[in-house]
């Protein structure tokens, strides 16, 4: 049994046999994080993995599918960090997966430099406005404006984080595009593979995936375009696939 509060709600985790703690007033996971949890390459085995701006603990919940390695989720929010703890809890991984309620920015001391193979974010897409422009549900600023982390942050903790030859993935807004390989380099994340999603054909870009390698090599793979709604507005059999695994 699981104890929720307020306007809680325990959901299904789209085909995995799993459950997770969502709120429509504090957070709930977007299709962004599934796709993310997907494009991120996984040691099948063994392996130390983290996820920054964690959530309700959808990346990781999605990853322990993919990997027998060790994930760690990293929230900045109790209560959504609490949300997190219960789902793990709820769906009996916590041999697996460890919620820690915290900074990003402290986790490299807290957890340790240079020791991780994976490293994955979805992080808060947009700059700090102004308190007027801003979501005025503070849950939902924090997750969307970068008032606890910036996009540096995020790329100098997830390097400070992995070993060399580790791999980090985020997903983010291709209007950031620019910003995102620049701190990559900055940080000695070199870009490796860059997909873009497009929410239909002939419209533009909405979303991006990105992964690096620490301390990689030069040579960006750009991958297929990944379509989200076909004509009928329904999802294409990739994002079906992706979603449901039909």
């Amino acid at each position: 049994m699981i104890e929720l509060q307020h306007d809680e709600r325990l959901d299904y985790l789209l085909n995995e046999d799993m459950r997770i703690v969502q709120s429509p007033s504090v957070f709930a996971f977007s299709l962004d994080a599934v796709l993310l949890a997907k494009f991120a390459y996984l040691p099948i085995q063994k392996g130390h993995i983290v996820d920054l701006c964690t959530g309700n603990g959808v990346i990781p919940l999605l990853l322990s599918k993919r990997t027998k390695g060790e994930i760690i989720g990293v929230e900045i929010q109790e209560r959504i960090y609490d949300m997190a703890r219960r789902s793990v809890q709820y769906n009996g991984l916590t041999e697996q997966i460890e919620m820690i309620h915290g900074d990003i920015k402290d986790m490299p001391q807290k957890l340790g430099y240079s020791k991780y193979d994976v490293v994955t974010c979805n992080p808060p897409y947009f700059p700090t406005v102004s308190e007027e422009e801003m979501n005025k549900n503070r849950h939902l600023a924090i997750a969307r404006h970068e008032i606890y982390c910036t996009l540096e942050d995020v790329m100098k903790v997830s390097s400070q984080l992995l070993k060399q030859g580790g791999k980090a993935a985020f997903v983010h807004r291709p209007g950031r595009l620019l910003d995102i390989v620049t701190l990559m380099r900055k940080y000695r994340l070199e870009p490796k593979r860059l997909r873009f999603v497009y929410p239909k054909l002939g419209k533009e870009a909405n979303t991006l995936l990105i992964e690096g390698i620490k301390d990689g090599n030069p040579d960006l793979k750009i991958l297929p375009p990944l379509i989200v709604y076909n004509d009928h507005n329904e999802y294409t059999e990739e994002v079906r696939q992706i979603l449901y695994g039909m």
